[in-house]
């Protein structure tokens, strides 16, 4: 008999992930980020990034990067709290609240750290977070590692939520939502998570990694689609999607951005991204506010793609007026199969299975970007046609 050892069950681990088809494969781009990427010597049409406006590799941004790495170096070598701070961070994080309307905003490596440390620094035992079930991971590990009372309540369903808000006496209720739902592409009722915020005396933390940019006035994300502006508010976006950079940034009233600065384990302990990007930010946020064409552009490519489509085999677009537009087909191994046929006719759409999404729900995830063009929706919704015929 094989004696049981721990690189014995990781194995069997993998082995059973494979059977339920939940292993993930990497894939190594030989290029800037895009809609046509090269991957083993082939160019592939993707529609898979979350670079929504298409600025991951504009002129305008690597240009502001190069520049400033020429001035700041390429590297921080210190926290936040200590020397990486240098006057780009100072300056974005200034620009960064004027863009959103926010009195204050704070730069931070990833959007998962950005949302791990606001809610650590906020809430705490003897606390209640109300979090969405259908929340992003980041979200979620942040209730977890803040130590309060973790409450989830039914997707976006305010009635839900009122009574559970109702039912608890903790000393400060937080309630937690994504602004646009991932996998889902659909935008959250914060008018009315808001209002119960104010019945209820809770702070509302909206994480708008798929909003900033994309949504609203000059794309100042989902509270500008709103109208939306209360120092309840706390308001965490992502600069490495739209903004097509890296980082994130928590804004709010000065009070809350304090707490996050002085509190923030994920802020305070770790090494400042390099000013360089902070720069290449500083200019994509000018593209973002100036040219309205790419949000129009993807407003358009939504369209044409609902057009065209006429899947059957179970599968169904889900209800989504974002670039996120998932193509429920159910299965593991059908979702594979069909992100396997698209991508011999080099278009590249990914797979999204649990646990990103429930059993049952396995999705393509069609990602629009402001530089696809018409044809290249085309081209996508005639591949669908012929892979999922009605």
């Amino acid at each position: 008999m094989l004696r049981d050892t721990p690189s014995r069950r990781l194995s069997a681990k993998l082995a059973a992930l494979g059977r339920d088809g939940l292993l993930r494969r990497r894939q190594a781009l030989e290029g800037p980020q895009g809609v046509r990427p090269r991957i083993d010597g082939r160019e592939y049409l993707a529609f898979c990034s979350n670079d929504y406006l298409g600025l991951a590799n504009d002129p305008r941004v690597v240009r502001a990067a190069v520049e400033a790495a020429q001035l700041f170096g390429v590297g921080s070598g210190a926290s936040h709290m200590v020397t990486g701070h240098s006057v780009l961070h100072e300056r974005l994080e200034l620009r960064l609240a004027q863009f959103t309307g926010l009195p204050r905003a704070l730069l931070f490596c990833s959007g998962y750290q950005a949302n791990i440390g606001a809610l650590t620094a906020l809430a705490g035992r003897g606390d209640a977070v109300f979090s969405d079930e259908r929340n992003h991971a980041s979200l979620i590990d942040g209730t977890r590692l803040s130590r309060a009372d973790v409450v989830r309540y039914p997707h976006c369903d305010l009635a839900a939520l009122d009574a559970l808000m109702g039912a608890s006496d903790a000393a400060l209720k937080l309630v937690v939502t994504d602004g646009v739902f991932s996998m889902d592409g659909d935008i959250a009722p914060l008018p009315g998570l808001l209002a119960l915020c104010d019945r209820h005396d809770a702070l509302l933390l909206v994480d708008d990694a798929h909003g900033f940019g994309v949504l609203g006035a000059r794309g100042a994300g989902v509270l500008a689609h709103f109208g939306l502006s209360s120092p309840r508010i706390v308001y965490v976006g992502t600069l490495g999607k739209a903004a097509g950079v890296s980082g994130a940034f928590v804004a709010a009233a000065d009070e809350i951005v304090e707490t996050v600065l002085q509190q923030a384990r994920t802020y305070m302990f770790t090494t400042a991204s390099p000013a360089m990007l902070a720069a290449a930010v500083d200019a994509s946020l000018e593209i973002i506010g100036d040219e309205e064409w790419r949000r129009e552009r993807l407003r358009d490519l939504v369209a044409a793609l609902k057009r065209g489509l006429r899947i059957g085999a179970g599968a169904r677009l889900a209800a989504s007026d974002t670039p996120i537009q998932p193509l429920i087909v159910g299965g593991n191994e059908p979702a594979l199969a069909a992100s396997a046929a698209l991508r011999e006719r080099g278009i590249l759409v990914t797979a999204i299975r649990p646990p990103t999404v429930a059993a049952g729900t396995a999705r393509l995830r069609i990602a629009l970007s402001a530089a696809h063009v018409p044809d290249d929706i085309a081209r996508l919704v005639a591949a669908l046609n012929e892979i999922l015929p009605a």
